[in-house]
């Protein structure tokens, strides 16, 4: 069993592990990350071939202290160092101009990294152990449900990897935001943990970035974060509807997807259910999975992919997701269920236009 609890001694094995050129899985405040030293080309491609992730997808470098900044990018400017004062550690990533040191497998050939400072006592123990920066995606293979437990890992990844940290539940629950800051207008490139609104308290306007064949961060395909359950997000008045039990339509009532996930309840399928809050009892679903029962974006968030690996072991046909408010942390989970569900998210996060 590759699973370990964390303590002093284990912390020391797996920094050995990373420093040896080994893959050790370990909690952050996001998601649970595979990590790898960043600065060895030969364990990043590890990474690579664990997941099956595309080499065109660079990878986030998960630092401990300030200075390895210096290391990494060739230059930090005032608003990169504002969002770091303020909000490191934390579940921000920055992509600066980089600097030799970094192998381009890192970065996918970008002259860009992207860094950030990981807000969970484990992880920045682990890094400063290893005495390394640590290249780290999500630890589940490419494009499935991210994981938030050291479970989740060892029932996606295994064996594969040398070695996974069980440090409990991930408390946020969704990916780091990240902001590119290499032109004259900061650029988000994917909503996450931390809200847009409080980043723009500390630096202003945002622009929300285009959707690129070429990823220029983690987490920008239109197809990621999938079950391996279709999902399909219900409009607003199809919940209502199906959150009266047998009120739901017997043909495709409007002809599009949602219409389509609706007649799913009066077929013979299996389908769960994915709600927000509360929703009413006795529904006809085989599983239902509430995000928050109070409604709190928060928990929303810490609780979606713990949710969503529930419903995808349930032995659905189809998962219905209920939508979600799209303020705060809010547009991190929309996100998340429009890739989830494959569809383009840019309609919703406005794309091209600037956060005002």
């Amino acid at each position: 069993m590759n699973m370990v609890g964390v303590t002093q001694e284990t912390i020391k094995e797996a920094a050995a592990l990373i420093r040896k050129g080994g893959l050790v899985a370990f909690p952050t405040e996001t998601v649970y990350g595979l990590g790898a030293d960043a600065l060895n080309p030969l364990a990043v491609v590890r990474i690579f071939e664990v997941k099956n992730r595309p080499r065109f997808d660079p990878l986030i470098v998960h630092l401990a202290d300030f200075s390895s900044t210096e290391k990494l990018c060739s230059s930090v400017d005032e608003r990169a160092r504002k969002l770091m004062e303020k909000f490191w550690p934390g579940p921000l990533t920055l992509v600066l101009p980089k600097t030799e040191v970094v192998p381009d497998i890192v970065t996918a050939g970008l002259p860009t990294v992207a860094i950030r400072m990981p807000a969970h006592p484990v992880a920045l123990r682990l890094i400063e152990e290893a005495g390394t920066p640590i290249a780290a995606p999500s630890a589940n293979p490419f494009g499935y449900l991210s994981p938030t437990t050291a479970e989740h890992v060892r029932e996606q990844l295994g064996e594969r990897v040398d070695l996974i940290l069980d440090g409990g539940k991930c408390p946020i629950g969704v990916e780091s935001t990240v902001i590119e800051l290499t032109g004259k207008e900061p650029l988000l490139l994917r909503p996450g943990g931390l809200s847009i609104e409080e980043i723009k308290k500390v630096i202003g306007k945002v622009k929300i970035s285009t959707i690129s064949p070429r990823p220029r961060s983690p987490g920008q395909l239109t197809h990621h974060y999938s079950p391996r359950t279709p999902i399909r997000i219900l409009k607003g008045k199809e919940f209502e509807l199906i959150t009266h039990a047998g009120a739901a339509p017997s043909n495709h009532e409007n002809g599009d997807e949602n219409g389509e996930s609706i007649f799913y309840l009066k077929t013979k399928k299996r389908v769960g259910l994915l709600s927000f809050k509360s929703p009413k009892k006795n529904l006809p679903y085989e599983v239902v999975e509430i995000l928050s029962p109070r409604g709190d974006l928060r928990e929303a968030a810490a609780n979606l992919f713990s949710c969503l690996h529930k419903l995808d072991r349930a032995g659905l046909d189809i998962i219905l997701a209920e939508p979600v408010p799209e303020v705060g942390l809010g547009r991190a989970i929309m996100d998340r269920l429009c890739k989830a569900a494959g569809r383009d998210c840019s309609h919703r996060l406005k794309t091209g236009a600037s956060t005002d």
